[in-house]
């Protein structure tokens, strides 16, 4: 079993095309908090909150092409991403500071992650995003349901080349607690 993380189709197919470099973490509902449950994992694609007004609209043409990788049948698991950083947000109106680094609308951050569960902190992890050498595609199974970050999969899969190098993410992972912490 490998440990993946749920995150948004469009931000996956995102860190791989270079243009997201971070993601905004809060912990599922069925979580008391959020934690880095593996420093490597796979990222297993969601739509249920892939909403159009929800990205920038440069990113907008994310949405297309990442629909097919989660339906209700299957999923295709096209990334692997490994952490750099995890920087708890304690200013949180720094995350203006680094919207560059993500899709989302500020609207879309300040709903679906600073609003959301406002008691709990939020994490910004940065991390590095590597393609899949082959695509894995898996049944869609019950247990991979539910608002949670974190599911097991029954595959492991040989990674391509990272997307950025480990120099250029250490500056982000700076340029994150400068902004955030």
């Amino acid at each position: 079993m490998t440990t993946a993380l749920k995150e948004w189709s469009a931000a996956v197919h995102a860190l791989l095309d270079g243009r997201q470099t971070v993601l905004l973490r809060k912990g599922g509902i069925h979580e008391k908090r959020f934690a880095v449950a593996a420093d490597e994992f796979l990222l297993f694609p969601t739509v249920a909150h892939s909403h159009a007004e929800r990205l920038r609209p440069e990113h907008r043409d994310l949405l297309a092409a990442a629909q097919p990788d989660s339906t209700n049948d299957h999923v295709v698991i096209r990334a692997a991403a490994k952490v750099v950083a995890a920087v708890a947000v304690s200013d949180p109106q720094g995350l203006a500071d680094i919207e560059d680094l993500h899709i989302w609308t500020a609207e879309s951050v300040q709903a679906d992650r600073l609003d959301f569960r406002p008691r709990h902190q939020l994490t910004v992890l940065v991390v590095q995003a590597f393609a899949l050498a082959e695509p894995i595609r898996l049944t869609r199974e019950p247990h991979y349901r539910g608002c949670t970050s974190w599911v097991q999969l029954p595959a492991s899969a040989a990674v391509g080349a990272p997307v950025h190098d480990a120099t250029a993410l250490a500056g982000i992972a700076s340029r994150v607690r400068a902004a955030v912490s």
